[in-house]
């Protein structure tokens, strides 16, 4: 990763993945507060914080330790939402997929176009063969956003993410590649 450029994906006319940058700041302060975003994610932060958010994000892709694109509306490249990858393991070949949506772009299955579009790139293009995503049990949008882009339900993990109002178990789903590789089944 860290050899080449991210990417800018297209999800379909209306939406684009690209990497964020110091000109989205508002937008994503704007996101974060949001009620809901904050339950989820435990964050909230001024501009500065947004900007240093910004560069580490950036960064990561560089290191190799994540990648972050902003889900922005093609018609006037407006950041509405973020998609990307909390950890990843190249040598291992798989991902965790981080995913939220503004308030004002909710509800429209954008969320689920942009995980499939960046799953179908880490498959096809990077050469990924696990992609999973984790969410809390009782967050259905995010249960159908996942079953709605390919993944699985693979099981629950008990008390494993700390939210606004304590810890949640978690569902766990997945998806696999497949991509076949020479000599190998997908």
């Amino acid at each position: 990763m860290s050899g080449r450029h991210q990417p800018v994906l297209r999800v379909n006319d209306q939406f684009v993945l690209r990497p964020w940058t110091q000109e989205d700041v508002p937008a994503l302060v704007a996101a974060f507060s949001d009620p809901d975003i904050q339950h989820w994610n435990l964050n909230s932060f001024d501009e500065a914080g947004a900007k240093r958010l910004v560069a580490k994000w950036n960064d990561s892709w560089k290191n190799e330790t994540g990648a972050y694109w902003a889900i922005a509306r093609s018609l006037d490249d407006f950041a509405i939402g973020q998609v990307g990858l909390r950890a990843i393991d190249l040598i291992g070949g798989e991902a965790e997929i981080w995913y939220w949506i503004a308030p004002e772009a909710r509800g429209v299955g954008v969320a689920s176009l942009a995980t499939g579009a960046l799953s179908v790139w880490l498959f096809e293009d990077l050469g990924l063969h696990r992609l999973e995503l984790g969410h809390s049990i009782h967050n259905p949008a995010s249960c159908h956003v996942a079953a709605n882009a390919g993944y699985a339900l693979e099981g629950t993990k008990v008390s494993a993410l700390l939210h606004s109002n304590g810890w949640h178990d978690m569902h766990w789903h997945a998806r696999i590649s497949d991509v076949e590789i020479e000599g190998q089944a997908p």
